[in-house]
């Protein structure tokens, strides 16, 4: 069975231009990886969730900080490189990047040191337009910005 996760793509409209908040991942392993490594904020569908809309809030909530709220529109599901499911929504909105505050984790670091360190999930965010955020989403996740682009017919 594979793994499924859920998230939100929040976009907002600036100056005739869509632009999306993606989130790029915290912790050692991605400090200094940039293109094709952001994401919309997601994670993994769990038990305490009653269906994936419901994971893709939670996690939007826990990564930014952010209580989601307005009119969510479906974008489907994609598969990710390594098997993954991933579901997702859009939503309007708009917020300063600068303030997101994500959850943390705790990692063993440096490896095989015996100390354990905390990281944020998400360590940044940003608004990006589509061009710009192509470049910066993992490839399999880029299918979204397509969709959202189809419903309000924009390239």
């Amino acid at each position: 069975m594979p793994r499924i996760s859920a998230g939100l793509l929040m976009y907002r409209r600036r100056t005739g231009m869509l632009e999306v908040l993606l989130v790029h991942p915290g912790g050692p392993f991605f400090a200094k990886k940039d293109l094709g490594d952001w994401s919309i904020p997601k994670g993994e569908v769990d038990g305490t969730d009653a269906d994936e809309f419901a994971a893709a809030k939670r996690e939007f909530e826990e990564e930014t900080g952010m209580k989601p709220e307005g009119r969510f529109i479906s974008l489907g599901s994609i598969t990710q490189a390594g098997g993954k499911v991933v579901h997702a929504w859009a939503l309007e909105g708009d917020c300063d990047p600068a303030n997101i505050r994500s959850n943390t984790f705790k990692m063993e670091w440096p490896p095989r040191s015996g100390r354990v360190q905390e990281f944020p999930e998400v360590d940044r965010a940003a608004f990006f337009a589509m061009e710009m955020a192509r470049q910066k989403i993992k490839p399999t996740q880029a299918e979204f910005l397509g969709r959202l682009q189809d419903l309000f017919q924009i390239r």
